[in-house]
């Protein structure tokens, strides 16, 4: 080392200032060389024509700034290599392969969107490389499962949850989803679909829309929407082509009262920036977003950026953050935190053709600093701008939602979605549900979401085809207007039901041909009905294909079969039936008793119990069975005696009475029988028996065994009428409601008896997922409570002056024992204490004769 002599005067103020010049440059080369620093070249991919791309390398940039200035010791420097990826698949793979193979870099943040994502995670899953991107929301990333993907944004199934809170809360039924047609569009509908299930919610119709869709193709996906009953509609698409799809609304009247629009985090987040007129055709939409806290951290980065994108970008006014440049933000701080933890060893690559600079895949060879600084940065947590920074598993970890409400040019929070608490006014104190809502069309009331989709509210009801029975169902031409007239039971209790609502709804009734529909037999429903009513059992099968109310009948299949006189219990013994076996042994036993107790009272002075043996066993029991008919010629002399005789009086007459009332009855009402009561009878006698034309029934008595040829099927129920009366059939099945119309008309004649099958009764049927079955279900149990069923049953299935009631039972019982014990219990009861008062008499008696002198 030369040492360089300097003649000049060192007083000299030119002298001075060259000394001070050196010393500093000698200064700043040993601070460099204690502090050299070491450039790591880390690649970004976007498209950088775009508003959107603009603002996030200006987040980037900034963050860039912002870390190494509060990390001036850290002796690795992140180089930023920025491509163009022109808004084209091509182009950013293209792009990828330029930096992996060419620039070699560490890691790529980007790209934009999900579909130039797709490709660049397979090509980045191959070289090693980890792809980190703060804008690719699409779920269906996930599939490629390339552990180098690491998504610092949350994913879009994340909101499928907070959306069907929202939608539970409302109590909605049926949503429709209306999202663009892309990868993008698509990837969220399977974890949005799944979500409303669990809250027993049904997407009754998607409506996808092309990116390139015009004006006209728009207007006809939402007159599409207008004519479907749901008015509840999630949408889930970008600000472009979102806000053309609200200005067609607007202008065709699907922004008024009534009209749900629901906007995913792809929109919420990306409209601050908006031009107030778009946001003005979204009065009353509700949307949700991930929650930002607010922090002095981000006030102040705020005037950072904004100071900084202004002066890269003089040209864009009005330009806002979105999180999607937070997160961009607090992705590069991620990365040079684990890129300083890893170390600059092992950089470079396997396997690189250093031939050329061709972009052939072959060449790129494998990354050896990829998989160390994967887990660096997967293992990285720290506070950033939007809160805790964690991408365990690949993805940043969703936390908590806003649900926002959008009034004018200005967004409103109703509250938030949270993880473990659910909707919730306020995050502090936490208390549950939502602030009020303005809707759409300024209006306060919560929709209902739906309406009948016809400016009429009209309600097409579907009539099944009937012949018989026309007591349910009638319809008929009316001769002056040939206008259809429908009439019967079934649609008196529709009509109840509807007027019952809480809104108005006009049924407009559509006869089911039946050469229209030879095979009819009732599966589901035409295209364009949207309801039937009729007699049509609630059956499993049918419930596939549509939505049945509660029944509004009586369940069950029975059997009916002809009366016929009783002469078989008109036989030598039928006397002794109006009594069971227990109560004539009991009452002989009392007989005997009593007889044996007046004997005993009766013995010692009374002379008509006295004489041989034989005399007064039978003079005993003569007398106790004589007061049957009160006919007992002997007198009674004792007070005991005629205590007891009293009771016994008492407990004969009420015996004798009861007897003969039910031997009455035993040989009036009783002389009208069943000719069947067992369906094993009629299978093992080979008889035949009807069922209704058409009906399940059929199929129910296959399974009981009956032969096929025996199985006698009829329309009407004269036809029925017939068939018994000419010995056609010996019994019939059918469901009680069919069976009760045979019975007003001919009571005298017929009867139901066992079995009975269950079933679930007749119901209103609706298209599947129709709103209108829980509001009509509802309503059917308030016309079946009120007085105005039994006005309508009277009015269909009245009885005649001359019927009894078809359904009450001719049932006879027998009397028993349980009927009189407590007749038997007093009268055994006076008998005893009879015998005991005698008997302490006696001894009394007998003492004093001991006690006496002889």
């Amino acid at each position: 080392m030369k040492i360089i002599h300097f003649t000049t005067n060192p007083k000299s103020p030119l002298c001075s200032s060259f000394f001070s010049f050196v010393w500093c440059f000698l200064l700043m080369g040993v601070g460099f060389g204690q502090n050299s620093t070491r450039e790591v070249k880390v690649g970004v991919v976007l498209d950088l024509h775009t508003t959107f791309s603009k603002i996030c390398l200006s987040s980037i940039h900034v963050s860039l700034s912002d870390f190494y200035a509060n990390h001036p010791n850290y002796t690795t420097r992140l180089s930023l290599l920025i491509r163009d990826s022109k808004k084209d698949v091509v182009a950013a793979s293209a792009a990828a392969v330029d930096l992996i193979k060419n620039e070699q870099v560490i890691a790529i943040v980007g790209p934009q969107n999900s579909i130039q994502a797709d490709f660049m995670i397979r090509l980045t899953k191959r070289s090693q490389i980890p792809i980190i991107s703060f804008s690719a929301t699409s779920p269906s990333l996930a599939s490629i499962r390339s552990p180098y993907f690491i998504r610092a944004t949350l994913s879009g199934s994340s909101q499928a949850k907070p959306i069907a809170s929202v939608v539970k809360f409302f109590g909605w039924r049926n949503v429709a989803m209306v999202y663009v047609d892309d990868e993008f569009g698509e990837g969220i509908v399977p974890y949005l679909v799944d979500a409303l299930q669990d809250v027993n919610t049904r997407v009754s119709h998607r409506s996808v829309i092309s990116p390139d869709a015009s004006d006209d193709d728009i207007g006809k996906e939402l007159y599409k929407l207008m004519t479907m009953q749901t008015r509840v509609f999630v949408i889930h698409m970008l600000p472009r082509l979102c806000f053309r799809v609200f200005a067609k609304a607007k202008e065709i009247g699907m922004m008024e009262e009534g009209y749900v629009w629901i906007l995913t985090d792809a929109m919420t987040h990306l409209m601050g920036s908006a031009d107030r007129k778009n946001l003005e055709n979204m009065q009353g939409v509700l949307g949700v977003k991930n929650h930002v806290p607010k922090s002095k951290e981000l006030e102040e980065f705020r005037l950072r950026w904004k100071k900084r994108f202004q002066k890269e970008n003089p040209g864009i006014v009005d330009a806002e953050l979105n999180v999607f440049a937070l997160w961009a933000y607090d992705s590069i701080t991620a990365l040079a935190m684990a890129v300083e933890k890893t170390g600059v060893m092992n950089l470079g690559f396997d396997g690189v053709n250093v031939s050329g600079k061709g972009t052939d895949l072959e060449s790129l060879g494998v990354s050896r600093y990829g998989p160390t600084l994967l887990r660096s940065f997967s293992n990285t947590r720290f506070m950033g701008l939007t809160g805790e920074f964690d991408v365990t598993g690949g993805q940043l970890q969703s936390r908590i939602f806003e649900i926002i409400n959008l009034n004018g040019s200005s967004e409103r929070v109703i509250g938030f979605m949270t993880q473990n608490k659910g909707l919730v006014k306020k995050l502090s104190p936490t208390k549950e549900g939502l602030a009020p809502v303005i809707w759409p069309g300024k209006s306060k009331s919560v929709p209902r979401g739906w309406e009948i989709p016809t400016k009429e509210k009209n309600l097409r009801v579907g009539i099944p085809p009937r012949r018989g029975f026309e007591e349910f169902v009638k319809v008929r031409r009316d001769p002056n207007d040939n206008s259809t007239v429908v009439t019967g039971y079934s649609i008196d209790v529709f009509e109840a039901a509807l007027k019952r609502l809480p809104y108005a709804i006009t049924p407009y009734y559509i006869p089911i041909e039946p050469e229209k529909n030879k095979n009819y037999q009732f599966p589901g429903l035409p295209e364009n009905l949207d309801a039937a009513v009729g007699d049509i059992t609630i059956a499993a099968s049918r419930a596939m294909y549509v939505d049945f109310t509660l029944p509004y009948t009586e369940s069950g299949v029975s059997m009916v079969v002809p009366l016929r006189k009783n002469n078989k219990d008109n036989n030598t013994w039928v006397f002794l039936k109006p009594w069971s076996l227990d109560l004539w042994v009991t009452t002989a036993c009392f007989f005997i008793f009593i007889g044996f107790t007046v004997w005993v009272l009766e013995h010692r002075v009374n002379e008509d119990f006295r004489g041989p043996p034989h005399h007064q066993i039978g003079t005993s029991i003569w007398f106790s069975f004589s007061t049957m008919v009160f006919a007992h010629r002997e007198r009674v002399v004792s007070n005991l005696a005629r205590f007891v005789v009293i009771v016994w009086c008492f407990v004969v007459l009420v015996l004798t009475q009861s007897y003969t009332a039910n031997l009455t009855s035993l040989l009036t009402v009783q002389r009208l029988q069943p000719t069947v009561t067992n369906v094993n009878q009629l299978v093992k006698n080979g008889d035949n028996v009807g069922y209704q034309k058409g009906s399940f029934v059929f199929g129910i008595l296959k399974n009981l065994g009956f032969d096929k040829s025996k199985l006698i099927a009829y329309e009407f129920p004269e036809e029925l009428d017939e068939l018994f009366s000419k010995g056609g059939i010996a019994a019939a099945f059918d469901e009680v409601p069919y069976l009760k119309v045979l019975l007003s008309r001919h009571c005298s004649k017929y009867t139901m008896v066992e079995p009975s099958f269950k079933t679930s009764g007749f119901g209103f049927a609706f298209t599947k997922g129709s709103p209108l079955t829980g509001d009509v279900s509802r309503a059917i149990l308030k016309v079946t409570e009120s007085e105005e069923m039994r006005r309508i049953e009277k009015k269909w299935f009245g009885k005649r002056s001359n019927c009894s009631d078809p359904n009450a039972p001719l049932l006879w019982n027998r009397l028993g024992l349980s009927s009189f014990w407590g007749l038997f219990l007093i009268a055994g009861v006076a008998s005893s204490l009879a015998l005991l008062v005698f008997l302490a008499m006696f001894l009394y008696e007998q003492n004093r004769t001991l006690d006496q002198p002889k």
